[in-house]
């Protein structure tokens, strides 16, 4: 199944967060905190939001740091997703 978001929406998907602390602590999974980092799996064309034009500055395969109670979560075909607002990204992270 494939995503199109609209407008200034993105789909993004979590990266993997450390199963263990620093001191090597396993944590099960729900004591895990949900990483904010996370890879762009689709994003809307942009276009006028709320009266606003608003150009789309990410793309497909970026890495973002995102606010971390923005945008709603879905589960699809088995694989979690999130759907942001792109003001909902606060960095791309570059290698």
């Amino acid at each position: 199944m494939k995503l199109k978001p609209l407008f200034d929406k993105i789909v993004i998907q979590h990266l993997e967060s450390q199963e263990a602390t620093a001191s090597g602590i396993l944590l099960p999974s729900k004591a895990q905190e949900k990483s904010q980092m996370a890879k762009i799996i689709a994003v809307g064309a942009g276009g006028i939001v709320d009266g606003k034009e608003v150009k789309i500055e990410v793309k497909t395969g970026d890495t973002v740091l995102y606010s971390k109670y923005a945008g709603s979560e879905f589960k699809i075909d088995g694989n979690e997703y999130v759907i942001i607002r792109q003001s909902d990204i606060l960095a791309v992270v570059e290698d």
